[in-house]
């Protein structure tokens, strides 16, 4: 399991590549915990193939996830991100991912 920190100011993207195994029955789920409203998770669309091209049945295929800071406050999430396969819910994840955010506070101008 990778653990990743990082650190971002109010509405400022992020931008997280997994790789998944879509093909194998398995996604990526994602739970956010800490200050859970600091953050937003969202699944990119998957880029189209390019033409004449087709992966291989199996191959593992990449996903991207945009992480966006949402609270001028400031704050700190933990997302945990788990390859599952659904129809076995009582089965452990094949992979985990943790991404610690810390979304910076905005601060007036003296």
């Amino acid at each position: 399991m990778e653990v990743r920190s990082i650190v971002l100011g109010p509405d400022e993207p992020y931008e997280l590549r997994l790789v998944g195994r879509g093909a194998r029955g398995y996604v990526w789920t994602w739970q956010v915990t800490g200050d859970a409203d600091v953050v937003s998770v969202a699944e990119a669309p998957a880029p189209a193939p390019a033409p004449g091209t087709a992966p291989s049945p199996g191959a593992p295929m990449e996903r991207t996830y945009l992480i966006r800071a949402r609270s001028p406050g400031g704050g700190r999430a933990r997302i945990r991100f788990a390859q599952v396969r659904p129809p076995y819910p009582d089965e452990a994840p094949y992979d985990e991912f943790v991404l610690d955010v810390e979304v910076v506070a905005v601060t007036g101008e003296a």
